[in-house]
């Protein structure tokens, strides 16, 4: 669980055990819970478990406490779902839901805050381990005014190259992959986080969609200081 302001970065993290009570997950209806947190749809019966969902977790000086609605479609990404990852062939199963509409509330060391936006959920999983050279992945989710998304992640090899993929969604969640080389990523600016040299600002191009923009994160210091550490902005 993470939570990012303009100043300040919280993480946390928890391991729990299904046959003592602590946590589990039942298929129909969806609910997966660890302790007090958990992930539960409100999708009727026969629709997709992920399309209305309440979600709630939280640390050391912060909780979020949700209510996701989706207003499009899922989003398989790749190739029908099946997302490369090197030149090499690894690759990974990836579905996207990018149009949830949300409210809810963010518990602060300073109070509530009242919520209301918009949130992207993805699901990834294999069997296999990204190519042993790849030592660096960045990964983008974008969106626009007109309803358009966009997914982009390039995977640094220590040769130098990067393996790229996109994929661009309509607002009716009408997907058109982009294969390696298509989106080029640049870095511009990086920050000491935690000890490491992070990438944090970058210039995104897609010229096949004529996007051609630059990110800059809230927080340069959103490190993830969990067993598997990382930056997200």
């Amino acid at each position: 669980a993470g939570l990012t302001t303009a100043d300040r970065h919280f993480s946390a993290e928890r391991l729990g055990r299904g046959a003592i009570g602590q946590a589990g997950v039942t298929a129909a209806p969806f609910e997966a819970w660890m302790d007090n947190w958990h992930m539960t749809s409100r999708a009727p019966a026969g629709a997709d478990a992920l399309s209305a969902l309440d979600l709630f977790a939280g640390g050391d000086g912060f909780s979020y406490d949700l209510t996701l609605t989706a207003d499009g479609p899922l989003v398989f990404q790749g190739d029908a779902g099946y997302s490369v990852k090197s030149a090499e062939g690894q690759a990974s199963y990836y579905y996207s839901q990018p149009f949830y509409e949300v409210t809810g509330t963010l518990t602060l060391p300073e109070g509530p805050v009242a919520v209301t936006g918009t949130a992207w959920l993805d699901r990834e999983w294999s069997s296999q381990p990204l190519s042993e050279t790849q030592d660096g992945w960045d990964w983008f989710s974008l969106q626009f005014a007109d309803g358009s998304r966009m997914m982009g992640f390039g995977l640094r090899d220590r040769s130098g190259d990067t393996y790229t993929a996109a994929t661009w969604i309509t607002p009716d969640g009408t997907a058109t992959p982009y294969p390696d080389g298509a989106l080029r990523l640049t870095p511009l600016g990086w920050a000491e986080v935690a000890g490491r040299r992070v990438p944090v600002e970058w210039r995104l191009e897609l010229p096949a969609r004529g996007v051609d923009i630059t990110t800059v994160p809230l927080n340069p210091q959103s490190w993830m200081d969990v067993s598997v550490s990382y930056w997200e902005g």
